[in-house]
């Protein structure tokens, strides 16, 4: 499958973006889907995952309440809405799939190692 990224742009703190994750390829919905992010001379990190059935969601903590992971099978599509921005949600958003995980990812959510394919990022830069 690849995977694609897009939606991101230039927001005020306190707006909202919607991210998407197109895939292309075959079984989008037979995969687990992450997203991360990684800001300007930082690691990339863990923000958001969902099983491959929508049935369970994983958040880092310091978006929770903020940004809510979906994805709509039928359009081989998972989104992240973006809530309550804020500057330091400022960085490369990514998303990432897998099949290796069938059910409930638990602690593999937050993994770049559970992850097989990769999308080019979407930048998402939030002024204060």
């Amino acid at each position: 499958v690849q995977l694609q990224a897009f939606g991101g742009g230039l927001v005020q703190a306190g707006g909202s973006l919607r991210l998407s994750c197109a895939a292309s390829g075959r079984l989008f919905s037979a995969y687990a889907i992450g997203w991360f992010r990684q800001a300007a001379g930082k690691e990339r990190e863990f923000v958001a995952a969902i099983t491959w059935s929508g049935g369970d969601t994983y958040y880092a903590d310091s978006v929770k309440g903020r940004l809510t992971i979906s994805r709509d099978n039928a359009k081989d599509t998972s989104y992240l809405q973006m809530n309550s921005l804020k500057p330091e949600d400022t960085a490369v958003y990514y998303c990432a799939g897998t099949r290796g995980v069938l059910g409930p990812l638990g602690h593999l959510a937050s993994l770049e190692r559970t992850y097989d394919y990769w999308g080019q990022g979407t930048l998402v830069t939030v002024s204060s």
